[in-house]
Order: C-alpha cells, then sequence, then structure tokens
C-alpha cells in the first residue's frame, strides 16, 4: 500500500511510538523509512534553559548530537524489523514546513507522526505542529496519539477530538 513513510521525531516517548508504527507499517507494506529531525534556528534564548548562555557554535553541536542520537532510534527499530531506512536532519523555524517539504522532496506517501495533545495554553503558546502538518500536506499524515489510563489500570485511546 504504502512506498515510503516519513516519520519526524523529536525524541520523545511518542514520537518512539510513532517510529514503532511506521516501523511496522512499513514492514507489512514492504516500504521504505525516512526519520527526520527539524532543528530549531538559533536564538539567544534557545532549546532549552541550559542552553541560555550557550553560543550559536555551542547551540549547533547540541542540537546535532540530539539530532543524531533521535534519528539513531528510527535507524535501530528499521534495522531490527529488515526494513530499508534513511535519515534526514534539516534546520528550520517551522518544522512542518520542513517536514512537508521533506516528504514532497523524497516522494514519500505517508506521514507517521506523534501528537502531543496539547490543549488550552500550551497549545496556543507552543502551536501544534501536527495540526499544522495535517492542514498544509497534501498527503495522508497517520498521527499517533497518547494513550489515556482508565481507572482499572487499563490502557485505552484517547478519543478526545481536537477543538476547532
Amino acid at each position: 500500500m504504502f512506498k515510503h513513510v516519513l516519520v519526524p521525531t523529536d525524541g520523545s516517548t511518542l514520537s518512539d511510538a510513532a517510529i514503532q508504527m511506521a516501523v511496522t507499517l512499513a514492514t507489512e507494506s514492504g516500504a521504505k523509512v525516512t526519520g527526520l529531525h527539524v532543528i530549531p534556528e538559533f536564538h539567544v534564548l534557545a532549546y532549552g534553559t541550559e542552553m541560555i548562555a550557550d553560543t550559536e557554535d555551542q547551540f549547533i553541536q547540541v542540537t546535532r548530537q540530539h539530532a543524531d542520537n533521535y534519528l539513531q532510534a528510527v535507524t535501530k527499530a528499521a534495522t531490527q524489523a529488515g526494513v530499508e531506512c534513511d535519515t534526514v536532519t534539516k534546520n528550520h523555524a517551522h518544522p512542518y514546513e520542513a517536514i512537508i517539504s521533506v516528504a514532497a522532496q523524497r516522494s514519500c506517501d505517508l506521514i507517521v507522526m506523534a501528537s502531543h495533545g496539547r490543549g488550552g495554553m500550551r497549545a496556543l503558546l507552543l502551536g501544534s505542529e501536527t495540526l499544522k502538518v495535517l492542514t498544509h500536506c497534501r498527503i495522508p499524515v497517520l498521527v499517533v496519539r497518547e494513550q489515556a489510563q482508565t481507572g482499572a489500570g487499563r490502557v485505552e485511546e484517547s478519543s478526545r477530538q481536537p477543538s476547532e
């Protein structure tokens, strides 16, 4: 069904679940996988509290190391499943634009990505890259959502609908 799956990752646990989903789909359909990590542009206050006083060179070094670590997870999962894999790192101020651009450049026919399910003020301040990809992308996007715990210790998928 799919021939080339793009899986963006930010190194989070939920991104790891998206990686596993992408690799599983690729295995079942004989597709290849491309892992992507988007590095934000350098700003004086950027990327994490430990980097507030960092120079641009330090920022680049740390973010490149993070990217390598995050993409190594994609490569490892794909290799273990016997799936062809490539990885890409892009620098971009708007991750959703980089995701859509890489998908088009690499002729991907599916994007599998995580949604952290931020709502309210957090969504307003942080934005939703997943929502932006869904809004602007012309190829299918499979969204891997966080699972919610129920009272009996069971895990069920969240059925919350995004607010309009």
